[in-house]
């Protein structure tokens, strides 16, 4: 699921971009969430003119990835500064429903459960070729051939027909991809094994859209292609800038795509350079970036600024607490649990869901623009959030009354096993700016207070890449992590949750799970109500077992210089990827 990268659904965040925490003592904290949920999504309309250089801060302590190609990237930072170049193929209204505005078409056949895409004809690489049945074919076998290593592949994508042998390596194409004017046409019909109620929403996890330059790439091996220059240092797209300059891990120079199918975009450069979280309220200050997020933190330092329009908007993204319960089986491609894992104890997670004083520090160290969310559905997915499902709020004493309950006995300070064996419990947790630290190390303080003994793992805050290494890896240090999800556009929690899912970083499979994911992406889930009930059922299930504790939410604010025009936030004028269009974006008259 995700806001940062719509097509390529789900993509990690670091703890910066979900960083809640602030300097400043409580009472003078004023509430701002009634201000920010009156702020524009987007700068005023005006005429434009050619030409001028934008300069945007990628707020990061460390460096990004630079994995050019949405097939292969799963790091919200990459997809951050690539967003100039990388559009999807298709666009959507601002409820994410499918458009004809985009690169290509899409028409859903639910009798005859296929997908007809027809891309544009003028739609081409950043090169000047055209983009072509095979880019688009091309993108599948990226993502579903083993050797890339891609952790895009999914359940859910395997619904196309053929996906799963050529995965297996039963079959060298892809018998569900249809090409019916062949490589070099533009029409491509995907046939599927059963239909899917989101199908016709952006980030359905069914659907892949976008597409991988086959006549560009198609000399490097499935097993280089993460490490080759054509994906790290010279990538092509089809969007409305082309990548001239990378700093390897720190900045990326954009120039205007002269092929891009809808003109030649009016600014003449775009700048993306990595800022530390701690130096952002001083460059907001002195406007030294034009496009720059705001730490909700710090609004109180930098909301009088001059020379800035401040744009919001609610992401569909959340912070969450996840529990190591089992491993990913990389051979079967499927998540096992570990009965017998520390913390595959209900009791033991529901207390510690009871130990995070959220509320409190939101209250104290955030303007009201950072909140408590209660569900792993977000409240932007109308009916499907279930405001039945209160989630974890702050209780001490419950948390103790369950641990003193389910046996873990108290020796001394601490609280030991059932089993007797003593209890220490690994963290790992990201940097982030000044702040991120000691709000970790408050939640350490309240789970103390339970008898809880937990330690990070490495004793210290780990940068973002080494992280999500040790998390995807399920290193042996780590028994419950604080993690963050940018989610899809379309609301099943299937690809992130799923027993086949490589995200399900918690690793639980239980039957019922299964169950719910399989029931609310079922036939019977074209009927709405049906769906509803389900999405309410697993989000009831997923609170009780406490797997994943969902943590946060927080307005996303940007400060953008009063002379760009045309930077929109709205589903509906961005390149089918969460970002703004940058086509669209220029210079006022």
């Amino acid at each position: 699921m995700k806001k940062a990268k719509i097509f390529a659904g789900i993509t990690l965040l670091s703890g910066v971009a979900l960083t809640l925490a602030a300097c400043g003592n409580s009472e003078s904290n004023s509430n701002e969430s009634s201000t920010a949920a009156k702020f524009s999504s987007a700068v005023p309309k005006k005429a434009t003119k050619n030409g001028g250089t934008v300069k945007v801060a990628v707020e990061t302590d460390t460096p990004f990835t630079g994995i050019f190609n949405d097939e292969l990237s799963t790091s919200a930072t990459d997809t951050e500064v690539m967003q100039y170049g990388a559009e999807s193929l298709f666009a959507t209204d601002d409820q994410y429903v499918f458009t004809d505005k985009g690169a290509a078409t899409i028409k859903i056949n639910q009798k005859a459960k296929t997908a007809t895409i027809n891309i544009k004809k003028n739609v081409k690489w950043s090169d000047g070729k055209p983009v072509t049945a095979k880019d688009y074919e091309y993108a599948y076998e990226i993502i579903a051939n083993k050797a890339t290593k891609s952790q895009r592949y999914t359940s859910s994508l395997a619904d196309l027909v053929g996906l799963e042998e050529y995965h297996e390596g039963k079959s060298n194409t892809i018998s569900g991809i249809e090409m019916p004017d062949g490589d070099n046409g533009r029409k491509v019909i995907l046939h599927f094994k059963t239909m899917k109620p989101g199908m016709n929403t952006s980030g359905n996890g069914y659907i892949w859209e976008t597409a991988a330059p086959y006549h560009y790439l198609k000399d490097v091996k499935f097993k280089d292609l993460m490490s080759s220059d054509k994906i790290r240092k010279k990538p092509l797209f089809f969007g409305a800038y082309k990548l001239q300059k990378v700093v390897r891990g720190q900045s990326v120079t954009w120039v205007p795509n002269e092929y891009y199918y809808k003109g030649k975009p009016k600014l003449s450069k775009i700048t993306a350079s990595v800022i530390n979280p701690n130096s952002v309220a001083q460059s907001i200050k002195s406007n030294k970036f034009d496009v720059i997020s705001v730490i909700n933190s710090q609004w109180q330092n930098v909301k009088g600024t001059k020379g800035v329009n401040f744009i919001a908007q609610v992401p569909l993204s959340y912070s969450y607490l996840g529990f190591k319960v089992g491993k990913w089986d990389a051979q079967k491609g499927e998540n096992v649990m570990n009965p017998k894992s520390k913390m595959n104890n209900k009791a033991l997670r529901q207390a510690i869901a009871y130990g995070m004083n959220v509320d409190q520090v939101y209250k104290r160290y955030t303007y009201g623009l950072s909140f408590r969310v209660p569900t792993l559905i977000p409240k932007q997915f109308g009916d499907y959030f279930d405001k039945n499902v209160k989630g974890y709020s702050y209780n001490i004493k419950k948390g103790n009354e369950i641990l003193d309950k389910a046996g873990f006995k108290k020796k001394g300070t601490y609280r030991v096993q059932p089993n007797g064996k003593p209890l220490t419990i690994r963290l790992a947790a990201m940097t982030g700016n000044s702040t991120q630290e000691p709000i970790v190390q408050n939640y350490i303080q309240q789970w103390k207070k339970e008898g809880l003994n937990v330690k990070l793992t490495g004793g210290r805050l780990i940068e973002f890449n080494s992280f999500y290494d040790k998390i995807q890896n399920d290193d042996p240090s780590v028994d419950m992590f604080l993690g963050a999800w940018s989610l899809s556009s379309e609301p099943s929690p299937n690809d992130l949750y799923g027993e086949k899912a490589p995200m399900n970083y918690s690793r639980f499979v239980t039957k019922k799970n299964n169950q719910l994911l399989e029931e609310m992406d079922s036939q019977k889930a074209f009927n709405h109500t049906y769906r509803v009930d389900k999405f309410h059922e697993w989000q009831k299930y997923m609170d009780d077992q406490a797997y994943v504790v969902p943590v946060a939410n927080s307005y996303s604010i940007r400060a953008v210089n009063k002379k760009l025009t045309g930077y929109s936030l709205k589903p509906s004028d961005s390149m089918g990827n969460g970002f703004p269009n940058w086509y669209n974006v220029a210079y006022a008259k």
